[in-house]
C-alpha cells in the first residue's frame, strides 16, 4: 500500500502531534498492512521538497509539526524502516522529485529552504511551485537530496509517483523558455528537450542508486496511459485526456524497454469494463497493454489500484460493488507479468470501504505471508 504524507492524507493524521503519537500512528499503519496480508509499504518521505528524515539538504516536512523545518523530535524514516522490517514488510521510500509546494508563495517556505536560497530554480504553475526540470543543477540537487536517504537507511526501494513535468492546467504556461534557450539547442522542439530532461533524471538516478547500494530497487508509478493508440500505434486502446509521453514529458514505456528501472506501477485507476465499451480508459485494456510492455525486459510490473474510489461519493456505480477490486486481481492473475498490486492508499486499507479490502484479501491473499 501507498502511505501518503502530503497534506496529511494518510499519516500523520494531522500536523503537530507528539512524537509518540506520530510513531504510534505509523506503527498502526504497518500493523494494518500485515493484517491485510500485504508485503510492502510505500512511504512518502519527500512530499514537497522536504524530508521525513534529518536531511542535510532539505527542511523537515511541515506535515509532521505544522512548521516546515521544525525538528519533530524523532526520525520517521529510520523508524519506518526498522519497524517494517521487524514485521516482514518491505519499506519503499517514496519521493516526489520536483514539487516544491502546493501554493505559489515562496515566503511561506522555511527561510533556509533551497527554493528560497535559489529562487531561479523555481517556477509557479497551476497554483503550485515546482523546481525547473530543465536546469542541470536542479536535477543534480534533487538526486543528491534523495540519494541521502539511500545512503543512510536500509530502504528496499526508491519509489517515484507520476509527477514529472506538471499535469497540464488550462490557460497556464510552464515558463521554462529561458532554460530551453540555454540548453535546448540540440532538440527539434521543446517537448523533445523536456522528455530528455526527464529521461536524464531517471537514467542518472538509476545509475547512482546502483553505485550506492546495488540491492536497492528503483520503481516508478506513472499515470496509467503512456500514449493513446490514436496518437501512436504502440499506445494503448484508450482515449485518455492525459498521455504521459506528451503531457508530462515522461517516456514511461521507454524506461521499461531500456531497463532503466526495476519495477513499474502504472496507476490503472479505472474500472474493468467490457472490451467493446468506448471509454476513456479501461482497466481490462490497460493491464494487458502494460503486461506486453514489460514482457522480456526483466522489469517487474505491479498494478496501482484506486482503492480510494471504492464507495466514494460521485463515483460510478461499479465503484460501489465491493467485488470490483477483487475482480481486478482476478484479471491480473491471467497475466503472468503482473507481479502484484499496490493500493492507494493506507487510510482506506485500514478503513476497508464496503468490505472491499476484506474481500480481496479473502479471495487472493489468504495463506500468504
Amino acid at each position: 500500500m501507498w502511505l501518503a504524507t502530503v497534506a496529511n492524507r494518510d499519516w500523520p493524521s494531522k500536523p503537530g502531534l507528539s512524537a509518540d503519537r506520530q510513531r504510534a500512528e505509523l506503527i498502526q499503519h504497518l500493523d494494518t498492512a500485515v493484517a491485510r496480508k500485504l508485503n510492502a509499504v510505500v512511504l512518502q518521505v519527500r512530499p514537497t521538497a522536504d524530508a521525513l528524515w534529518p536531511s542535510p539538504y532539505e527542511p523537515w516536512s511541515q506535515y509532521l509539526t505544522g512548521t516546515q523545518g521544525k525538528d519533530p523530535g524523532w526520525d520517521p524514516l529510520g523508524t519506518a524502516v526498522r519497524e517494517a522490517h521487524a514485521r516482514g514488510l518491505e519499506l519503499h521510500a517514496w519521493f516526489n522529485p520536483y514539487r516544491v509546494a502546493n501554493h505559489t508563495d515562496p515566503t511561506r517556505l522555511s527561510a533556509d529552504h533551497p527554493a528560497r536560497v535559489h529562487p531561479g530554480w523555481v517556477l509557479p504553475y497551476g497554483g503550485k511551485l515546482y523546481y525547473n526540470p530543465g536546469l542541470p543543477e536542479v536535477r543534480k540537487f534533487v538526486q543528491d537530496a534523495m540519494l541521502d536517504a539511500v545512503e543512510r537507511y536500509d530502504i528496499d526501494a526508491v519509489h517515484w509517483d507520476d509527477y514529472f513535468y506538471p499535469y497540464p492546467v488550462a490557460g497556464q504556461v510552464f515558463e521554462d523558455d529561458a532554460a530551453y534557450r540555454r540548453y535546448g539547442a540540440d532538440f527539434p522542439d521543446k517537448a523533445a528537450w523536456r522528455r530528455d530532461n526527464t529521461d536524464r533524471l531517471v537514467r542518472e538516478t538509476a545509475e547512482r542508486i546502483r553505485k550506492t547500494k546495488k540491492n536497492v530497487r528503483f520503481g516508478i508509478s506513472p499515470f496509467g496511459v503512456w500514449r493513446n493508440a490514436a496518437t501512436d500505434p504502440l499506445g494503448s486502446d484508450s482515449r485518455a485526456g492525459v498521455q504521459t509521453y506528451d503531457d508530462l514529458h515522461a517516456d514511461t514505456r521507454g524506461w521499461v524497454r531500456k531497463g532503466w528501472i526495476d519495477y513499474i506501477v502504472p496507476q490503472v485507476y479505472w474500472l474493468a469494463q467490457p472490451l467493446d465499451q468506448q471509454v476513456p480508459a479501461n482497466y481490462a485494456v490497460l493491464v494487458p497493454w502494460w503486461a506486453d510492455v514489460v514482457r522480456g525486459t526483466g522489469v517487474d510490473l505491479y498494478i496501482g489500484e484506486a482503492l480510494y474510489k471504492v464507495g466514494a461519493a460521485g463515483q460510478p456505480e461499479q465503484w460501489f460493488d465491493p467485488a470490483e477490486l477483487s475482480r481486478h486481481l482476478d484479471l491480473c492473475a491471467g497475466h503472468q507479468e503482473v507481479r502484484g498490486n499496490i493500493f492507494f492508499s493506507a487510510k482506506e486499507v485500514g478503513q476497508d470501504p464496503l468490505g472491499a479490502v476484506s474481500k480481496l484479501v479473502r479471495d487472493h491473499y489468504e495463506g500468504s505471508r
